[in-house]
């Protein structure tokens, strides 16, 4: 599977080869490559539904714990199969939506290089694994959000969610980090073990809140929900399949799979039960205020993402049964749905759903399949929707905390998206016939095959939910619920549940006729509206540039003795906080110096001095030098020769090229006030004593082994040399004596362009006078 998964990128980026030789038939060609994995995944089934664990490991860094590993259970198996499935036919349905579009190419490359990210996320074990796809989704999601480029829109939406996701990614990052150092261990697998030992250790906060910032980033829950509606500028086979059954899932995905090691705490409970239902009916009530087919559309979506986070933080057995019906059944008819959004805007020229009407006399199959996929969206019986709407409500019923606001919540979201589901499947085809910018028509066999082809299975599903059991039954038991007994069917007499959708149905269909009327209201609103999180998203935004302008205009100004300085004090800053808060500082100076010793230190110290003080460049340089060669004569001293002769030829090359650039400055002049030769006096002072406190806390500090015993020990077995010195230069210090070729090579450079500059320059200077001699 990890070949799979890893060639599927690469047959991404044939894509535009591909093109070169199928045309538009390009995407049916590469939806064999989804279809075929599902194929694979079905093979497992067997496997999966006796409760076992398929584990593929490939060893990838050894050394740091990192394995390109595969868990496949049957939580991993619904997801690689929603993914795996729904993606052949969106690039079936792309055949046709995207014909003869000149980026074509460009765009399966992005999706099938998504579909792979996502589904390698969804099957890794390992935390580092799962982190790399986890960005990939986010690197490849940017790219087909901003698709049509050329939209000032789509860049924005597309940079929007980038940032959120990428920002809550960072979170996700020291989340993992900490749950490995909690689980003393990368793997899902053996992490989903040690729940106890988890949810008691002193990281568990911190960590639970990091995840949850990173998972909620992900799938867009409150007060991050915003940037998924602004994500519908992607073309549609985009919204169908990142935000409706792949990407936006991730985070719940990433929360079931982490239920079993840290769910069943009050945090867990209080955070995901709040958030999802707060996420839940908002998304339903900013629903209605659009008249855009995708943006009703992708706010139910936010309305169904809370459902999912609210069914985890409940926790129940029922409530995880509720999780898994409740999740296939949007995946279904919320593809269903955007393709068929996708088909109206293709056929009509329009998103807007006031703009058409009496489209089902011309578009009867497009119709037909937005009205059972809508009727699943309202949990209508015998759609498999409603199966999942019943488990909800018994599942808010069943609550234990905070169970009122709870329940108002799930029955405000209930009806409202009742009413979305109205507006999606009867405004556009029925009523009188209304003009659209396009003469529309029926849609293309390859853009209906694929929402009728959900739909249906919602349908059946709806009808012979039994079906689904021994599924169902799986899945709950990879999050968590291994015992629990499960029964899905269509009728459960009546009871509360059921008193409560009639009651939503009865409201929802009141909301629909009194839309128009409603959202003239509801416009007074969006004042109070365009204040609420997405505006906080925008003033951050606006705040990080200010910041950025200030920072450049204080710190990056052109003058290099401010960037010296600040380079300095920061050095400063970190080096002495762990020299003074973490060590104590030796002050022990040792004074066993032999005199010739003590004459090469005076003379260092004379020529800094002089450097400072000279008023003559000539001079300075001079000084300069000085310090430079009683640097070399250390080495000397010290038995490092080879350190000798770099720095001596170093120190030559560099006293000729500060002479060479001496000719062409201006005349010596003061540019720094008193005040500001102070501060820099002060500032390498310091810089000066940190660096020999931090040399005499080194030298006062534990005596390691000598490196000299083991070159010496080894450069003959490892080296294969005799001369130790060639063998330390050459194989156990290969890079440094590269890097010191390096320098002289580019003093070397440096040297002759003065040189041969200074040469012309003076044959260029003498050839006007010997032209007069000449005249």
């Amino acid at each position: 599977m990890q070949l799979a998964v890893l060639g599927g990128f690469v047959v991404a980026g044939m894509a535009p080869l591909l093109h070169r030789w199928f045309g538009d038939r390009t995407p049916l060609v590469l939806a064999l490559l989804p279809a075929s994995l599902a194929a694979w995944l079905l093979g497992q089934w067997p496997t999966v539904a006796a409760g076992e664990v398929l584990l593929l490991e490939w060893v990838w860094v050894p050394g740091l714990d990192i394995t390109l590993s595969f868990l496949i259970d049957g939580l991993a198996w619904l997801f690689a199969m929603l993914i795996t499935v729904i993606g052949s036919l969106v690039l079936v349905y792309t055949g046709d939506y995207l014909r003869g579009h000149r980026d074509l190419p460009r765009f399966l490359v992005v999706i099938v290089a998504f579909m792979m990210s996502m589904l390698g996320l969804v099957l890794a074990d390992n935390l580092v694994t799962l982190f790399v796809f986890w960005e990939l989704t986010s690197i490849t999601s940017f790219l087909l959000i901003g698709f049509n480029h050329g939209d000032l829109s789509a860049r924005k939406a597309a940079q929007q969610g980038l940032y959120i996701t990428v920002g809550g990614g960072l979170a996700l990052l020291a989340g993992f980090v900490m749950l490995a150092m909690a689980g003393d261990s990368w793997s899902l697998a053996e992490l989903t073990t040690r729940g106890d030992a988890l949810r008691g250790h002193e990281l568990y906060l911190p960590l639970l809140a990091c995840l949850l910032i990173g998972a909620f980033t992900k799938s867009a829950q409150f007060p991050f929900h915003f940037w998924l509606p602004n994500a519908m500028a992607a073309p549609t086979p985009v919204s169908a399949y990142l935000h409706s059954a792949t990407m936006v899932k991730a985070g719940i995905y990433l929360l079931a799979r982490l239920h079993p090691a840290l769910g069943g705490t009050d945090a867990w409970m209080l955070s995901l039960s709040l958030v999802g239902a707060m996420t839940m009916a908002t998304g339903a009530f900013l629903a209605i205020h659009h008249t855009n087919v995708k943006k009703l559309l992708a706010y139910s979506t936010v309305m169904a993402l809370g459902t999912l986070t609210l069914l985890l933080g409940l926790g129940t057995p029922g409530a995880l049964v509720a999780f898994v019906a409740f999740l296939l059944a949007h995946s279904l008819y919320k593809g269903a749905l955007f393709l068929v959004a996708g088909i109206l805007d293709h056929e009509t020229g329009t998103k807007d759903v006031t703009h058409m009407g009496g489209l089902r006399h011309v578009m009867p199959c497009t119709a037909a399949v937005a009205a059972v996929a809508a009727l699943s969206l309202a949990g209508m019986p015998p759609l498999l929707g409603f199966v999942g709407k019943e488990l909800l409500l018994e599942s808010a019923l069943a609550a234990e905390r905070y169970r009122i606001v709870i329940i108002v919540l799930t029955f405000v979201a209930s009806f409202l998206t009742l009413a979305v589901a109205a507006i999606v499947a009867l405004r556009p085809f029925f009523g009188p016939v209304r003009r659209t910018p396009r003469s529309p028509h029926e849609a293309p066999l390859g853009m209906l095959v694929g929402p009728a082809l959900l739909a249906a299975l919602s349908l059946i599903f709806g009808l012979a939910p039994g079906w689904l059991d021994g599924f169902v039954a799986v899945t709950v038991g990879g999050i968590g619920a291994v015992d629990h007994d499960v029964h899905l069917s269509l009728w459960h007499g009546i009871n509360l549940p059921l008193v409560m959708s009639l009651a939503s149905l009865m409201l929802g269909l009141a909301v629909w006729r009194r839309w128009d009327h409603l959202r003239a209201h509801l416009a007074r609103l969006r004042p109070l509206m365009a204040r609420g999180p997405e505006a906080g998203y925008e003033a951050l935004m606006a705040g990080l540039v200010t910041v950025a302008e200030w920072q450049t205009r204080m710190l990056q100004n052109g003058h290099i003795r401010n960037y010296l300085i600040v380079t300095l004090l920061t050095l400063l800053g970190l080096v002495g906080h762990a020299l003074f808060i973490r060590h104590a500082p030796s002050l022990e100076v040792p004074l066993d110096l032999y005199l010739h010793e003590a004459m090469v230190a005076g003379l260092m110290v004379a020529g800094a001095v002089a450097a400072c003080v000279m008023r003559s460049r000539l001079a300075a340089v001079a000084a300069v030098g000085i310090m430079g060669f009683s640097i070399a004569l250390v080495f000397v001293l010290f038995s490092a020769p080879d350190l000798a002769i770099t720095q001596l030829l170093v120190e030559t090359l560099t006293v000729i090229l500060l002479v060479l650039v001496l000719f062409r400055l201006p005349r010596f002049a003061t540019l720094s006030t008193p005040t500001e030769r102070a501060r820099d006096l002060i500032v390498a002072g310091l810089s000066g004593i940190m660096v020999t406190l931090l040399m005499l806390s080194v030298l006062a500090g534990e005596r390691l082994p000598r490196i000299s015993d083991y070159l010496v020990a080894n450069s003959q077995p490892q080296g294969h040399g005799h001369n130790i010195v060639n063998v330390i230069l050459v194989d156990f210090r290969a890079l440094d004596t590269l890097g010191e070729m390096f320098v002289l090579a580019l003093a070397a450079v440096g040297v002759l362009a003065m040189l041969r500059f200074h040469a012309e320059e003076e044959d260029a200077g003498r050839t006007p006078a010997r032209e007069r001699d000449d005249g």
